[in-house]
């Protein structure tokens, strides 16, 4: 008979600012790895208005393709109605800011080129947190 556990913990970093991205799937992993879930689910939640998470591989010419995308999308200066960081509302808009990804074996189970990724949108340097709940059987 298994048993069913319920496990959160978070972690923090910083950003340097607009459109960087931050690969945490190491800190996905090892949350996994401590909560003893064997088989189950992880949510991750980045509880910011500015800043999201994404599953995509980490390549710096797929990495600079998604800045160019936000940009082009939601540019700068536009003439806004929100004063000084509308568009980066509006770019964090267009993602979520969570993901539930399995966990089979006791590890994060993320496809072959995934790597879960937090994207800033702010102008500016921030610390950032981001809250992991696995759940599962042990």
């Amino acid at each position: 008979m298994s048993i069913f556990k319920f496990f959160s913990t978070g972690f923090q970093f910083s950003t340097r600012g607009e459109i960087e991205i931050v690969d945490l799937t190491d800190k996905l992993q090892a949350a996994v790895a401590k909560s003893g879930v064997r088989n189950g689910l992880a949510h991750v939640f980045a509880p910011h208005a500015t800043g999201v998470m994404i599953l995509t591989e980490n390549e710096y010419g797929l990495l600079e393709d998604i800045k160019e995308l936000l940009e082009n999308i939601v540019p700068k200066n536009r003439g806004y109605r929100h004063t000084s960081n509308a568009h980066a509302h509006l770019r964090s808009a267009l993602f979520p800011p969570d993901k539930t990804i399995p966990v089979v074996d006791g590890h994060a189970e993320l496809g072959t080129w995934q790597s879960l990724m937090f994207v800033e949108t702010d102008v500016h340097p921030r610390r950032r947190t981001v809250t992991v709940q696995v759940i599962g059987e042990q």
